[in-house]
């Protein structure tokens, strides 16, 4: 809380008035506190000052002698003032990106002449991207080169004539490969195919930098669209997609005319074509009308049902969304459509993969529609685009959660001092309840010779997964993965742990494709209210599970309680480990020694002799050994215990000591 000198300057700022121009408040005190830097930054962030008037306030603080807290709070409302003006600069670049596609779509919404619409493009183009020039290219299927169309920027007749060979040049390359590429100096570059004539014709016009992305309907590339300097510059990620933005909309204008110029065609040569003219502006409509209504999903936050929904509604047919490696559906026809970039036909139905680079997401399947023509197909193939990018999205959404979920429990198990306050906050954001009971379970792939990074890595997807229908944490730790799960009444708070091991471990078993084990924790009343119970609790899992896998019951789920005695040292100190080390020393210590020292195998022969109900002819069926080498064996056993290790007594310690010093690895033992 503020002192009372404190209040006194927050109230002679207050009656001082409002901040002036130069980013202080017109009377301000010595020593105002950190609301006259606040205000000062704020009127300076609604003037829109420049980044280095942001200095001022600090300075005059410092000048006027202020206290250090004071200088301090100025310089963190200094450097969040200029986060804001970063943010705001940011998302005002954004909405002129944003307005210019729009725009650009209102044009070929109303196109009348195709080379106003492109040459709109090329100047928004060169506008939005601040360079020197914009200009398109169109192949020539006839000729086989691709010549220059629209330009903006341009001085030089020469380049505006310039003819370009597939594989010539930027823009050949460009043309030939269907790829963007980009270059901060042109005639340096050798990655290029230089010729005398294009060259010139650089020269000519000054260019040094120059981006080019294809015009592409489908996977057919129509022409190249351009930016240039006449300067060296660097063209990043960003600009690269906002370019090949303007040239989405530039292909689709080109083919938009092709339409119609043959459907003028087609009315005016046969009155015939009357039909096949309604049936294409029914499809252009179509067109028109998928393209908004899935522009407005994708801006209300709609899912792929929603997508499916749509196109069903407008092409007419049913939609379906195939997963990826589901070992059903049209395969092939899945990965024929993604090699080609287009939808295509399957039988009486049309599939349209959906990706994002090289990985596949899935497809979408539209039944009982065997005819579609190229308009339609353009619109299949728009709803998997826009597929694509609502499970990206989805997907990175759900990643950004997984993190901040791990690093919670992170926080838990390595920094049990956290204030409980943060932790409450913390999970509230995540829909978790730390105040409530829950239960620590440790996970790992069974077989540990097939365990591979991949396979961990989707052993830890399923259990984020699981965390997060759940409303719990998990983290990848140890070579597998730790989860903090609710345990409520309906589990059951004391007994109903191992019950949910064995099914945590069976819904992970599934989810992996392979048995994985988990071993629980007793339950943690308030991990909110003592975080560093959970750390111990992670112990007494880890414990568990390496229990579970020495005594051959990978795969399985499980709590210390169902382990009978070894469940009391599970959940004890590392005291009850080391008295059953002493206790399994003084008991089978000799044998142990010898089989140490000798090689042999006593130990094992005891253990089965005693599984084996204490039959000799059993023993030697379960060694694969003669029954005179058993004999031997425990003839030798008996040397080295004693003539009355048999006896029930001294046997049931045997016994028990034979199986802790199985387990002994796991309890943390020698």
């Amino acid at each position: 809380m503020p002192d009372d000198q404190t209040h006194e300057q927050v109230h002679e700022c207050a009656e001082a008035g409002p901040p002036g121009r130069a980013g202080t408040p017109a009377s301000a005190p010595a020593g105002c506190p950190v609301g006259c830097a606040s205000a000062a930054y704020l009127e300076l962030l609604a003037n829109g000052a420049p980044a280095d008037v942001y200095e001022r306030p600090v300075l005059r603080a410092r000048a006027e002698g202020a206290p250090p807290g004071v200088l301090t709070a100025a310089e963190h409302a200094r450097l969040l003032a200029l986060r804001v003006r970063a943010e705001l600069e940011d998302r005002r670049r954004r909405e002129a990106e944003l307005s210019a596609l729009f725009a650009t779509a209102h044009d070929l919404a109303g196109l009348r002449d195709i080379d106003e619409v492109l040459r709109a493009i090329v100047r928004r183009a060169r506008s939005l991207l601040g360079t020197d020039a914009a200009y398109l290219t169109l192949n020539d299927a006839a000729v086989g080169d691709t010549s220059m169309r629209v330009t903006d920027g341009s001085v030089s007749a020469r380049f505006q004539a310039l003819r370009l060979g597939m594989g010539e040049g930027l823009g050949g390359l460009v043309a030939q490969t269907a790829r963007p590429y980009a270059t901060d100096d042109y005639l340096r570059d050798p990655r290029f195919r230089h010729t005398a004539a294009i060259d010139s014709g650089v020269r000519d016009e000054g260019l040094v930098a120059i981006l080019g992305v294809p015009l592409r309907l489908g996977s057919r590339v129509i022409g190249v669209l351009f930016a240039a300097d006449r300067r060296s510059r660097v063209f990043d990620q960003q600009q690269i997609a906002l370019l090949s933005s303007f040239a989405a909309h530039a292909a689709v204008a080109i083919d938009t005319a092709d339409l119609l110029a043959e459907t003028r065609s087609a009315l005016a040569d046969l009155e015939a074509a009357n039909a096949i003219v309604r049936e294409r502006s029914a499809a252009v409509e179509r067109a028109a009308e998928i393209h908004d209504r899935l522009t407005e999903l994708v801006l209300r936050g709609g899912g792929v049902p929603d997508v499916l929904e749509t196109v069903a509604e407008v092409l007419g047919g049913k939609a379906e969304f195939l997963a990826p490696a589901t070992g059903t559906g049209p395969s092939a026809a899945v990965e024929h459509s993604r090699a080609e970039g287009r939808a295509v036909r399957h039988g009486d139905d049309w599939v349209a993969a959906v990706s994002a680079g090289d990985e596949l997401l899935g497809a979408i399947r539209l039944r009982e529609r065997p005819g579609l023509d190229s308009a339609d197909r353009r619109t299949l193939e728009r709803a998997a685009m826009v597929t694509a990018l609502l499970r990206l999205a989805r997907r990175s959404a759900s990643e950004a959660e997984q993190r901040v979920r791990g690093e919670l429990l992170d926080d838990l198990l390595d920094a049990p001092g956290r204030a409980p306050r943060l932790l409450r906050e913390r999970a509230a954001r995540l829909r978790a309840d730390l105040d409530a009971p829950h239960v620590v379970l440790a996970a790992r792939i069974a077989d540990e010779s097939a365990d591979a990074p991949a396979d961990r890595q989707r052993l830890w997807a399923a259990a984020a997964h699981l965390a997060a229908t759940e409303q719990g944490l998990a983290v990848a730790r140890d070579g597998g993965a730790v989860l903090l799960l609710p345990h409520g009444p309906e589990d059951g708070v004391e007994d109903g742990v191992g019950v949910k091991a064995s099914g945590i471990a069976r819904r992970l078993g599934e989810a992996v494709h392979s048995p994985v084990t988990v071993g629980a924790s007793t339950p943690v009343p308030a991990p909110a209210a003592r975080p560093e119970g959970v750390a111990a609790a992670y112990a007494e899992a880890r414990r568990c599970l390496e229990v579970l896998h020495a005594l051959g019951r990978g795969g399985e789920g499980a709590a210390a309680d169902e382990f009978g005695f070894v469940g009391l040292l599970l959940t004890g100190t590392g005291g009850g480990a080391r008295a059953a080390g002493r206790f399994v020393s003084r008991t089978i210590g000799p044998v142990v020694a010898y089989d140490a020292r000798r090689g042999t195998d006593l130990v094992s022969t005891l253990d089965a002799y005693f599984r084996c109900g204490m039959s000799p002819a059993r023993t030697k069926d379960a060694l694969h050994v003669h029954v005179n080498t058993v004999a031997q064996r425990l003839d030798r056993v008996g040397r080295l215990l004693g003539a009355d290790w048999q006896s029930p007594a001294r046997a049931l310690e045997i016994q028990l000591a034979l199986r802790l010093h199985r387990i002994s690895p796991a309890l943390g033992g020698e």
